[in-house]
């Protein structure tokens, strides 16, 4: 799953751009040929949210149809030609020229298909992709859950998470093409031993035979080494001497260039920006490199008004420029993957980032079978994110759900107590986790619980991270009683399980403008003051390793009795980025 790229020997259109839109809210559109072209058709920009760009359609979760033509250069001719998806959510089925050419479940993460036999290289070509993004408890993440927790949210759409459900086509489509024998995948590792840093570098291709010539470089230094391939494997280690490492100080990439020789012919080539570095846990705390780092950041959404949860570069830039200012050194993909281009501005910029499934909402109280179901799609999702971003050095860890619900969450609600747990649900978290560590050894694993999350399955994880609102949710307005309690309940986690702990969301939500004294709920004040209580938490607990707030900026939820106007508003920015009390709080505090 490499980013599709231009160079002497690969080619890239992006496709992006107006395209033709219908909805089909009867399921119509297969049956009546649309794959072949929409009757009444009107415009939409892609990549963008449907529910943001039409107000008739702003809660439409069905299924839609995109369609749009382009020709293929004839250069293009002799190589594999592929059509790559960024993002649909949540199921998408593809049409070239009429012929079905594949589909995908579960949004946020590309896919992408041969297209090569049903091109036409003589005339303009047909693209067609339906998408829907109904809401269904079997699904990752649910929706639509009777009963439980869910039932006390009454959020309309009907989701299971606190943000906006944003339907539609939300990354680039791209067409590339790569020649017949190609590199199929490049996986980089990093260690360092003493000054020098070892990068082991695995490339796969699409046939056997031949070699691989290695080339990294950066301004000071220029390691080459040939490798014969093995089948379809090759695999070298190139050690650095006096390397520059990866971190939020230095953030240096050093540019790795994998050719693929055959017959003494470079047949393919593939350039990859990559970081040296490594991340562990030691005690109580995570190390970056062999030294202690503490995250200090945010939760955060893709989303904005007009653009939905579209891919917006400017708001990106805007975005990175505000993160450096305030003094953040990390975030947290809440709740889904982001983009391929904020990864990779990431890695430019030294932010660091926990990289979260889109497992937001998961519950246990259904049948075996369907927990059975989510389980799957859970484990599909995490190949398929690791698969993508396993050589981003901002990437330091994994999060493979966020606040699952156990079976008697309202129970749980009401204790300050651990509470026991149905084993099942803990083997649920140990398959995933599992298969986490199997894939990617290299990076730390965790998962992300509401007040309750039991015991057992922090146990399972590198790093405690909770989310709490004591003082918002609970003790509301009472932030002395609040801050007792998350004292008292961050002390137990760590004598209990002896791990570092964070706390990736906290904060109140806070309308903008909104003064009083003393301070009080939804005003500046009262968001400053719990922020800052919260922090002072953090720094009299040497066990503490983060601290994430939410949220970095206002974003759209669903409509509900909490949410005013359809936002949530514990961003320390609000939705267009302009700073609150806490911003300028957090500001001096960081960088002090």
């Amino acid at each position: 799953m490499l980013y599709p790229q231009q160079n002497e020997v690969r080619n890239l259109f992006d496709l992006s751009g107006i395209w033709d839109f219908q909805i089909d809210p009867h399921g119509a559109g297969e049956a009546a040929g649309w794959s072949g072209g929409l009757p009444d058709a009107q415009p939409i920009a892609v990549p963008g949210s449907w529910n943001e760009q039409y107000g008739d359609l702003r809660d439409y979760l069905g299924l839609a149809w995109y369609a749009r033509s382009f020709c293929i250069p004839a250069a293009w001719q002799g190589s594999r030609v592929r059509l790559r998806v960024g993002s649909a959510v949540y199921r998408a089925e593809v049409w070239i020229n009429g012929h079905k050419v594949g589909d995908h479940d579960g949004g946020h993460l590309p896919f992408e298909f041969d297209i090569t036999d049903h091109l036409r290289w003589d005339h303009e070509n047909h693209l067609a992709i339906s998408v829907e993004n109904e809401l269904k408890p079997t699904r990752v993440p649910p929706g639509n859950v009777g009963g439980g927790a869910f039932a006390l949210m009454g959020s309309y759409p009907a989701a299971s998470y606190d943000f906006f459900p944003y339907a539609g086509i939300h990354r680039p489509v791209y067409l590339y093409s790569v020649p017949q024998q190609h590199i199929e995948d490049v996986t980089v590792t990093t260690e360092i031993d003493g000054s020098t840093g070892q990068v082991r570098v695995v490339v796969a291709q699409s046939g056997s035979g031949g070699s691989c010539h290695l080339h990294l470089k950066d301004d000071a230094s220029s390691l080459e080494t040939a490798v014969e391939f093995d089948g379809s494997r090759a695999e070298a280690i190139l050690d650095v001497a006096n390397a520059r490492l990866w971190s939020p100080a230095d953030p240096h990439l050093y540019q790795l260039t994998v050719s693929l020789i055959d017959d003494g012919l470079h047949v393919d080539r593939y350039r990859l920006d990559i970081g040296i570095r490594t991340v562990a846990v030691k005690g109580d705390h995570i190390l970056l490199n062999g030294e202690p780092i503490f995250l200090k950041g945010f939760g955060r959404h893709e989303d904005f008004a007009v653009s939905g949860r579209g891919l917006n570069l400017p708001l990106m830039v805007k975005d990175y420029g505000l993160l450096k200012w305030i003094g953040a050194n990390s975030y947290r993909t809440s709740h889904y993957p982001y983009s391929e281009e904020e990864m990779r501005m990431a890695d430019r910029e030294g932010i660091l980032i926990i990289d979260e499934s889109p497992a937001v909402g998961l519950f246990f109280e259904s049948s075996d079978d369907d927990i059975a179901t989510r389980l799957d799609l859970c484990k599909t999702q995490m190949r398929e994110l690791i698969r993508r971003d396993k050589n981003h050095p901002s990437v330091i860890m994994w999060s493979v759900a966020n606040e699952p619900f156990p079976p008697d969450m309202m129970r749980r609600f009401a204790s300050h107590e651990p509470l026991p747990v149905d084993p099942k649900t803990t083997r649920f978290f140990e398959e995933l986790i599992r298969l986490t560590r199997d894939l990617d050894p290299s990076r730390l694993v965790t998962l992300v619980g509401i007040h309750g999350t039991p015991n057992d399955w922090h146990a399972l994880t590198d790093v405690v991270c909770i989310n709490r609102y004591y003082g918002w949710y609970s003790q509301g307005g009472q932030l002395d009683q609040g801050l007792a309690l998350l004292t008292r309940e961050l002390d137990a986690l760590h004598s209990a399980l002896g791990k570092p702990v964070m706390i990736c969301e906290f904060g109140a939500d806070t309308i903008p403008g909104a003064h009083a004294e003393p301070a009080e709920l939804w005003s500046e004040e009262y968001q400053v003051l719990m922020l800052e209580g919260y922090l002072d938490a953090a720094d009299a607990r040497p066990f503490m390793a983060g601290m994430h707030i939410w949220n970095f900026a206002d974003f759209k939820t669903g409509q509900g009795n909490r949410r005013v106007g359809g936002y949530n508003y514990k961003g320390v920015f609000t939705r267009d980025r302009r700073p609150k009390m806490a911003a300028h709080m957090l500001k001096k505090r960081w960088n002090a």
